[in-house]
């Protein structure tokens, strides 16, 4: 029986009820999530290990890789750049960056990056991990890619390229690389730990990520012979070859590699703490702290306005029901707390999100990828739901 830690105030015991069965499932290794109420933290709760291999307990400290979960802070400083007059997304990409307007790319608006309709998914380039650490080289590489499909006609899932395409874009717009942009905007002022590019002295609190458990089937059996039959997709999630398609190799430069811990890759290896994601996501809707909302109300109305959704471009797998706004997950596939949240989920089945008619933010980190049939996010988003009983007109007028 896992030891679970930390609490959950009155009135959201179904969330810490959900947690533990998702251990008691046998679905977890080590996890950890939390909720903001209103700028008030109410659920900060974690259990099992950061590591398997050594036995190392997950503590309050425990940090933990994001994967996808990263896009959503650059959404969120996309939005604050905007606020800031430092760039519009509906302007094209080449009024901040004039080289990427190359093949066929001239027109692509900043909100066709953030809403994954660039069509510059996969790089023709072979890149090297030094490339990766130096940015610079990515960068050239998208300049000089020829889009996939014309941009803005449809959209594909930028695994991997979102991270420079966004990264750069707001490099330009604002002067900050993305692990000092992340600092500035978001952690400094939140006091909150989340890294894109962490310190050396944090590695020793990383959670070890450990491999999905292995399920067959038929339906099983078709996904892995479709993503297998899909070349651009595949070069998408590994950049080419520079990452496992499967995110672990035991290599050094897998999900587990301090020298990927500590590159900038701004869509996918964001590290941080639950408490801090959650908080981070509360202060775009509500005051936290004192401090003044982040987000606008036309930044809101805007950041959970449908952008993507449908079947997608055929060349990538594009997960039914599943909708973006401009660099959020909104309310679909997966399911979140109601139609006014938006977010972001990730590759180990976590996900983190704000309800701005709720004000409500949630953060859900754990170290065990993710399998097909994966559900943990969604029992602890279906019990915040009970707990919060939205339809009640008197809790939404708080």
């Amino acid at each position: 029986m896992t030891e679970i830690h930390g609490f959950a105030d009155e009135g959201f015991g179904p969330v810490a009820d959900a947690f533990k069965d998702n251990f008691d499932r046998g679905t977890e290794t080590g996890a950890a999530v939390a909720v903001y109420d209103h700028g008030n933290l109410v659920v900060d709760l974690h259990a099992g290990v950061a590591d398997a291999t050594t036995g190392r307990a997950w503590t309050a400290d425990t940090v933990a890789v994001g994967f996808s979960v990263t896009k959503g802070l650059m959404a969120l400083a996309g939005y604050l750049a905007q606020q800031r007059g430092l760039l519009s997304f509906d302007d094209p990409v080449v009024s901040v960056w004039p080289r990427y307007g190359r093949h066929g790319k001239e027109h692509t608006t900043i909100r066709d990056v953030f809403a994954h309709r660039a069509g510059v998914l996969a790089l023709d380039t072979d890149l090297t991990f030094e490339d990766i650490v130096g940015w610079e080289p990515v960068v050239r590489a998208i300049e000089n890619q020829r889009p996939q499909f014309e941009p803005g006609s449809e959209f594909g899932y930028h695994a991997l390229t979102f991270g420079w395409l966004t990264g750069e874009i707001l490099r330009r717009a604002t002067g900050l690389r993305p692990r000092e942009l992340i600092t500035e905007y978001l952690t400094r002022p939140l006091d909150a730990q989340a890294w894109i590019g962490i310190p050396r002295d944090v590695e020793s609190r990383v959670a070890r990520i450990h491999p999905a458990p292995d399920v067959t089937g038929p339906a099983v059996d078709a996904l892995v012979a479709k993503v297998m039959s899909m070349p651009a997709f595949v070069r998408s999630v590994t950049l080419g070859g520079v990452f496992p398609p499967r995110f672990l190799d035991g290599g050094d430069h897998d999900f587990n590699s301090p020298g990927l811990h500590a590159a900038e890759v701004p869509a996918a290896n964001g590290i941080m703490s639950h408490a801090a994601l959650a908080r981070i996501y509360a202060a775009a809707v509500s005051a936290v702290d004192g401090r003044p909302r982040l987000l606008s109300a036309e930044s809101i109305d805007d950041a959970l306005t449908p952008r993507s959704a449908g079947a997608g471009w055929p060349g990538v797998l594009t997960t039914p029901g599943i909708r973006y706004s401009t660099g959020f997950v909104i309310d679909g596939q997966p399911r979140l707390l109601s139609a006014h949240s938006f977010g972001h989920d990730g590759a180990n089945g976590g996900l983190a999100y704000a309800d701005a008619q709720a004000e409500i933010g949630f953060a859900y980190l754990n170290n065990q990828l993710a399998n097909p049939i994966d559900a943990r996010a969604d029992r602890l988003t279906t019990a915040l739901r009970a707990a919060l009983n939205l339809d009640t007109p008197q809790r939404l007028a708080r």
